[in-house]
């Protein structure tokens, strides 16, 4: 795999078939990234595990902290690591003595390590480094074009506002409707004659 450039199907896929989700790293500060990227993906249906020693004992958006990877008692499809690039051959270390092993392994933004990677592949796994599984399903399933952010997919035709219930491109349900104030007076601006 080249791990500079993933195919969007690769991604796609990846988001499309895990549903268990271990966050080693993740804070229950509502600042810190890890806690942005957990509380995204529980709202899209993902069962997220928050995995932090130093947080035992206090719950993350109502899911008790685990102290490691080993503590889960259940099976999980993909370890999300939030550590910097020198903590993440431990984290596949104890990742590979899981059973059954994970399916996934992914890198936060800024996190590489390609001994780690070529590691977990040997064993069986998919790997992803250096992206946010929070950006990569808001980018595939349009959320993001949503948001007025450039998505990098060209289109002639503005995708569909979010409606409660409608189903995404990456095969999930949204959480909520994509209305507000400003977008209710563009469109009103659209059919009303100038």
């Amino acid at each position: 795999m080249n791990h500079d450039s993933y195919p969007d199907n690769y991604i796609r896929g990846i988001l499309n078939n895990v549903k268990t989700i271990a966050m080693v790293g993740a804070s229950p500060v509502n600042v810190r990234p890890s806690y942005f990227a957990f509380k995204y993906l529980a709202q899209r249906g993902y069962d997220l595990i928050p995995v932090n020693p130093g947080h035992v004992g206090k719950e993350l958006l109502g899911k008790p902290f685990v102290a490691s990877l080993l503590d889960i008692d259940r099976p999980v499809d993909m370890v999300d690591i939030f550590r910097n690039s020198s903590h993440i051959m431990p984290v596949i270390d104890e990742a590979l003595t899981m059973t059954p092993l994970p399916k996934v392994i992914w890198m936060q933004l800024g996190a590489r390590d390609d001994a780690a990677a070529a590691k977990a592949e040997a064993a069986g796994l998919k790997v992803v480094m250096n992206r946010c599984p929070k950006i990569e399903y808001g980018r595939l399933s349009s959320e993001i074009s949503w948001m007025g952010v450039n998505s990098r997919t060209l289109s002639s035709k503005r995708a569909p506002p979010p409606t409660q219930g409608m189903r995404l491109s990456l095969n999930r349900t949204s959480m909520g409707g994509g209305d507000t104030a400003a977008s209710d007076r563009a469109a009103k601006n659209r059919t009303e004659p100038g």
